[in-house]
């Protein structure tokens, strides 16, 4: 537990260190808060919230720095985000984000993220629930099949299939028929479900292309869980990262999977707005130097991805909360009035 007077002294130090990257003293806190303390109190304060690990002391400087502890204690109970600029940022960012394709506005989000925090962009692409409003088996030779499948939005997925049994033109026009009249409109999901039970009821071409078809599905299901990355080079310009070439480059390895990403984003978008991690704190994200501000976005209510910025421990917090925040809705808004 801290007293008002070291949380003011820590907050200080940690707005003035976010403002210039320099480690702050006793005589710059005693500017930063106006308080008339002695430079030997504000030592023993100091001194204190090093024993919490709350700031550390580099070897180079008399002064300190917030560690990782830190900054989340400065995030969680000392960080005013205030809502009346909230309007500026939409206003910066409505001429960015514009009703149109999922993803152009996806990529729009991802670049304008980067562009309003100078650091990286990040967004999830929406997942949908892979449905198919019509179906289609088309006969390319002996034991080729092409599957066209079709998504209530008009999304066309076509793959190629190696089947077993050589089949006809005709039956697969009436498995098509018998497809699009029982299954159509049902989540790949829901197909699946059905296929278990009816299964052995279904005749034995129908079953073996319903089959094939729900592979298909799930597949472009998969496929859906897309991470759209902006700004990365911003990175280099960034002393924390610029002067370490091995973080830097188990970042770009990070950017490059991507898996890593999605199942941090995948958490958050579990979450109620925006959500911050900071440094190693996130098993998912184990870098100690980063931090990762995001926040879910909907259509028509529902959450449908994540998106955020990746950037330093040393990031104007208030800032990216708000860039973060008023991306979210803009990206909410233009894919359900896209519809």
């Amino acid at each position: 537990m801290l007293d008002d007077r070291a949380k003011l002294l820590l907050k200080a130090l940690i707005e003035r260190y976010i403002a210039d990257g320099q480690p702050v003293g006793s005589r710059t806190l005693a500017r930063a808060t106006g308080l008339e303390l002695s430079a030997a109190t504000i030592r023993n304060v100091m001194s204190d919230l090093e024993e919490l690990g709350l700031i550390a002391s580099p070897h180079t400087s008399a002064g300190r720095v917030p560690t990782a502890r830190g900054y989340r204690l400065f995030v969680d109970s000392m960080l005013t985000v205030q809502r009346d600029r909230l309007g500026d940022w939409s206003d910066m960012g409505a001429a960015g984000i514009e009703v149109g394709q999922p993803q152009r506005v996806i990529s729009n989000a991802a670049q304008m993220l980067s562009n309003l925090s100078h650091f990286v962009g990040v967004v999830v692409t929406p997942r949908r629930a892979s449905v198919f409003r019509h179906i289609e088996f088309l006969r390319l030779s002996q034991h080729r099949v092409l599957v066209i499948l079709v998504s209530p939005d008009g999304d066309v997925q076509n793959r190629i299939i190696h089947t077993q049994v050589s089949f006809t033109q005709t039956q697969l026009l009436e498995a098509t028929n018998f497809l699009n009249a029982h299954y159509a409109g049902l989540t790949i999901e829901e197909v699946r479900a059905r296929l278990k039970t009816e299964l052995d009821s279904l005749r034995g071409e129908i079953a073996a292309l319903m089959q094939a078809a729900v592979e298909i599905g799930a597949q472009a299901n998969a496929e859906q869980d897309e991470v759209v990355l902006a700004g990365e080079r911003n990175l280099l310009s960034i002393n924390e990262f610029s002067n370490d070439m091995g973080q830097l480059r188990r970042l770009f390895d990070l950017f490059e999977q991507k898996a890593q990403l999605i199942r941090l984003l995948d958490v958050s978008a579990q979450a109620d707005g925006v959500r911050i991690y900071i440094g190693g704190e996130s098993q998912v994200l184990p870098h100690e130097d980063l931090s990762v501000v995001t926040a879910p976005y909907e259509v028509d209510g529902q959450v449908v991805g994540t998106l955020g910025v990746i950037g330093p421990q040393r990031m104007p917090y208030e800032r990216m909360i708000q860039i973060v925040n008023i991306t979210a809705r803009l990206v909410s808004n233009a894919l359900s009035h896209g519809r």
